[in-house]
């Protein structure tokens, strides 16, 4: 019944700081849509920004920033991406690891947003 997921919603506490992130650290696309709200695009999903105490309606029953854990999967060799974190002075907390995805098994380098969500990126193996 489900084809995809289109977007999720990141609780943050600073907007700015958190689209600086994912735009210099993951190559994620600043975007602009509705009355001025700010998301994250990448391939064909994005990720919609909801600043802490100012939450669009609906919304989680308890959004809270650095509460989220998700993976992405790499289009370029996990050792550049690695070297990528190094120049961008991203501390990682864990790995290369070997991990299992939804599709296959997955090499993985751990670290973490402003928030202090965890970010999982992977190549597929």
């Amino acid at each position: 019944m489900i084809s995809h997921l289109d977007h999720l919603v990141l609780t943050v506490e600073d907007i700015q700081k958190t689209l600086s992130f994912y735009t210099k650290v993951l190559g994620m696309k600043e975007i602009t849509f509705g009355e001025n709200r700010k998301a994250l695009q990448f391939g064909d999903q994005k990720i919609n920004l909801h600043q802490t105490g100012l939450e669009i309606k609906p919304h989680a029953n308890s959004p809270q920033p650095g509460s989220s854990d998700f993976c992405f999967i790499l289009t370029i060799p996990l050792q550049q991406f690695i070297e990528h974190l190094k120049k961008q002075n991203i501390n990682i907390i864990d790995g290369p690891v070997e991990r299992t995805g939804s599709t296959s098994k997955l090499l993985s380098v751990y670290f973490r947003d402003p928030d202090k969500n965890l970010i999982e990126v992977s190549n597929l193996k």
